[in-house]
């Protein structure tokens, strides 16, 4: 039944389209996480937290726990950067201390000789004179003061190129204000003054820098740069010297011996093998042949100076690698020259050498020749064929002539 009134139990609702847009419920935003923005632990994404208020981060999680990779990239790498600076200053300061000794053990009047620089050692030439002093401990020698060991290196920044011109020690030349004589005698009359000069004199080149290595103490840089490796081109049986045993045993001591090859030396093998000159097994060794060896044992210390590990030792170690010596460098000075010897390019052994006379090595007349090779002013020439004893002469390369 129809109830009363007219109503109807029911609504019409009018059909169609209505104008406008249909009303619609907002969606439901992603809300970014506040400590895990863009680059987060989770790769970037957002994370949705749902409705309702925002949770409270947790106070117990590290910050560092929500760095990228960039940023710890950046920090380890600013980290061994930081690191790299303090050990370098470190070794810095070790290595000043040793060359502020090693330069008030070289004489005042050393370094009035010594002719001034032209400039930078990192752009220009320079000439060091690098001197061994041969005082043994042996109560024989006690005395001895000549110069055992004479070289003359010249860097040559501007062609990239280092020369070694060994001296022979009985090379015999004007000694200035004595007379003709052996040139290692200098040092013996007046000290490392006049052995600069007579040097300088010699060969006509200008002297700017002197090292002296006192040979009493030479073993002691070996050793503390952990032994150096020596290529030795012909096995060697020496004549006898410094006999490390007892008297009756050194009797029957034939002599020092070193195998042909490689080989890795302590100071005390080191310091032999610069002082043979008399080799059993090949009497056509010379004094010339012990001054390649002494350029093989030099080279053998630069670069190990020069060595990664060497560098990584420098704070404990750096004053202790000039003990044996004396020189006018300063700690920049040392810095600029190991780096000409990085870039350099080409490496040149020289030699002076002559005829075998009374003991005396006489200068040749080849000599000359030589020099203008160490300047540069003529290509390098091995010693070319002569009855000369000690022929002169040029070899190119970081290996001395009969190695391999």
């Amino acid at each position: 039944m129809a109830p009363t009134g007219g109503e109807k139990p029911y609504r019409v609702y009018r059909g169609g389209r209505m104008r406008g847009g249909v009303p619609t419920l907002p969606r439901p935003t992603r809300q970014p996480k506040q400590d895990g923005a863009k680059g987060g632990g989770d790769g970037g994404r957002v994370r949705y937290q749902g409705p309702g208020p925002k949770r409270p981060a947790s106070r117990g999680t590290a910050f560092w726990t929500s760095w990228g990779w960039r940023r710890w990239t950046a920090v380890v790498l600013l980290s061994v950067f930081l690191l790299l600076v303090v050990w370098v200053f470190a070794a810095y300061l070790a290595v000043r201390g040793g060359v502020e000794a090693a330069n008030k053990r070289l004489p005042a009047s050393a370094k009035a000789v010594l002719a001034p620089d032209s400039g930078m050692l990192l752009s220009h030439a320079s000439v060091t004179a690098l001197l061994g002093i041969d005082h043994s401990g042996a109560a024989s020698r006690s005395a001895d003061r000549h110069s055992d060991s004479i070289m003359l290196v010249r860097t040559d920044p501007g062609h990239h190129r280092i020369v070694y011109l060994s001296i022979p020690r009985d090379l015999r030349v004007d000694v200035p204000g004595h007379g003709p004589d052996k040139i290692n005698a200098a040092y013996q009359i007046g000290g490392p003054a006049l052995a600069i000069r007579t040097a300088s004199q010699a060969t006509g080149l200008p002297i700017n820098h002197v090292v002296i290595v006192d040979f009493a103490h030479f073993r002691e840089l070996v050793d503390s740069l952990g032994g150096i490796d020596v290529n030795v081109p012909a096995k060697i049986l020496s004549n006898k010297f410094d006999c490390p045993y007892t008297d009756v045993r050194c009797l029957h001591w034939p002599g020092w011996r070193f195998a042909k090859g490689p080989q890795h030396m302590d100071g005390q093998r080191a310091q032999i093998y610069t002082r043979i000159r008399e080799n059993q097994y090949n009497r056509a060794e010379s004094d010339i042949t012990r001054g390649e060896r002494q350029q093989q044992v030099m080279q053998a210390i630069t670069g190990k100076l020069a060595s990664f590990s060497t560098f990584l030792r420098l704070p404990f170690m750096g004053g202790d690698l000039l003990r044996p010596m004396a020189t006018d460098l300063s700690t920049m000075d040392l810095l600029q020259l190991g780096w000409a010897k990085f870039r350099s390019g080409s490496t040149l052994h020289c030699r002076l050498g002559g005829n075998s006379e009374g003991g005396y090595i006489v200068w040749s007349e080849d000599n000359a020749k030589v020099l203008l090779m160490v300047t540069g002013k003529s290509a390098p020439q091995p010693p070319p064929p002569s009855n000369e004893t000690y022929p002169p002469g040029c070899f190119v390369g970081n290996k001395l002539p009969g190695t391999r």
